[in-house]
């Protein structure tokens, strides 16, 4: 069997990494990953064909020479890969997880942060047992910083992520309700993510960044007292190291934050949605803990634009769209309807899709996201899915003026075809599965 030092040998003479045969990159290491409707190892051959310097298999029926390197299993191997990589680095790696605002959270940090450095961030949502290591493995010399977000639907997970990525600083975004079905509830998503405060935990040198206003996230760095930590906020208090304000939410967001020194900064943001002021405090907090001056924080935070449909604007013919439908969960619903309730419109709809993994506490939770619309200060409810239909009874028929509940998205796109939203704040969130960027083009 080939060893994770051989292979660490000839990734230093071919640093890149493909998993798929239809995107490889010439001199690169194949790893012949096993997904639930194939298995790689079948493409190895086809792998070297197409440019693959070496192919790591854990299939022997498939090693046709040299170049084919057998190993027990080929997604441990990676993992064991990066995590040997990882060990040769001394510059600070940030890691990242929490139930909601993870990857813009991340992107916000990654912005700030190189205004000064140069950092590598995780793409995308590349934050799992795959994407974490070869997020690692992009790591070269150039990079004076990484950013490294870590995501999980049950327990263990980001133990086994601050393995591979070894984070010297870390935070947790929030603890809320996703993945219930995974993690076994609430309590077990507060267990999960705080894999990561445990890892921080093992050496006193591992910095924590820490939202002082999040209870829960307080009560679970007193529970294990950790060591090291850094404070940021929107209460002034003598703990934080920045504090912020909301200014506007009109939608963009403006905001003002202080620093230790009583200095103030007013910054205008390119994000929607109040609750995305904790993830750009998040952000301004550890540039200014990294020794950015405030310039280079502002420009950073000022300079970033929304993507890939999270608290993303979005200015059609007729409407004003909040695109926030990459994904959503009870507690990020919540928020996102808090924030239409305080968002200035003279007209404003919300238009919510299932959510997904909900487990035993699905009904219970999607009847809770319809009271809070119901309760919301908005002119028009749309609620779409099966999960959303079935609890329709079991809220009092008398509050559901200006609500409509459609059994799938293409019922809601014959009813929106027939009955057009126009100059109206539109709201647009639902689980990545329901795909409601269909419904885009009709508003």
């Amino acid at each position: 069997m080939t060893t994770t030092e051989e292979i660490y040998h000839l990734y230093q003479q071919h640093p890149v990494i493909s998993t798929d045969t239809r995107s490889i990159a010439p001199g690169s290491l194949f790893f012949a990953l096993k997904g639930d409707k194939f298995d790689a190892n079948t493409f190895a051959e086809k792998a070297i064909e197409a440019g693959a310097a070496y192919a790591i298999i854990d299939n022997p029926e498939y090693a046709k020479g040299d170049k084919f390197l057998l190993v027990e299993d080929v997604l441990t191997s990676l993992q064991d890969l990066a995590r040997h990589h990882r060990k040769q680095l001394t510059i600070p790696v940030i890691g990242l997880t929490g139930t909601n605002g993870k990857t813009t959270t991340k992107e916000l940090i990654n912005a700030v942060l190189s205004q000064k450095f140069n950092t590598l961030a995780t793409k995308g949502n590349l934050n799992n047992h795959i994407g974490v290591p070869l997020t690692i493995l992009t790591i070269d010399s150039s990079h004076e910083m990484a950013v490294i977000e870590m995501g999980a639907n049950h327990q263990k997970e980001i133990a086994l992520l601050c393995s591979i990525a070894q984070p010297s600083h870390g935070m947790i975004t929030n603890v809320g309700k996703a993945h219930l079905e995974g993690f076994g509830g609430v309590e077990g998503v507060k267990i999960g993510k705080g894999e990561l405060y445990d890892f921080l935990n093992e050496d006193a040198s591992r910095v924590a960044f820490i939202n002082s206003d999040d209870n829960t996230l307080q009560e679970m760095q007193k529970t294990r007292s950790l060591q090291n930590v850094v404070y940021y906020g929107k209460t002034i208090n003598n703990d934080n190291l920045v504090t912020g304000k909301l200014l506007e939410n009109a939608p963009l967001l403006s905001f003002k934050w202080n620093d230790k020194k009583s200095s103030s900064y007013n910054v205008k943001s390119q994000l929607t949605g109040s609750y995305n002021l904790d993830n750009i405090l998040a952000a301004v907090c550890i540039g200014t803990f990294f020794g950015l001056d405030s310039d280079e924080i502002n420009a950073g935070i000022e300079g970033y634009q929304p993507k890939n449909n999270r608290s993303q604007i979005m200015q059609t013919a007729s409407n004003t769209l909040i695109c926030d439908f990459y994904n959503a969960n009870p507690s990020s619903m919540f928020v996102a309807i808090e924030n239409m309730d305080k968002v200035k419109a003279d007209r404003k709809v919300v238009i919510l899709g299932d959510m997904f993994e909900m487990g035993p506490e699905s009904a219970v939770e999607h009847t809770a996201v319809i009271q809070k619309a119901l309760a919301a200060n908005v002119d028009e409810r749309i609620f779409i899915g099966k999960d959303f239909s079935s609890q329709q009874t079991e809220v009092d028929n008398s509050n559901l003026i200006n609500a409509t509940f459609y059994l799938t998205a293409e019922d809601a796109i014959i009813g929106l075809k027939e009955n057009p939203i126009k100059n109206a704040t539109v709201l647009i969130k639902g689980s990545r599965g329901m795909a409601l960027e269909r419904l885009v083009e009709l508003l």
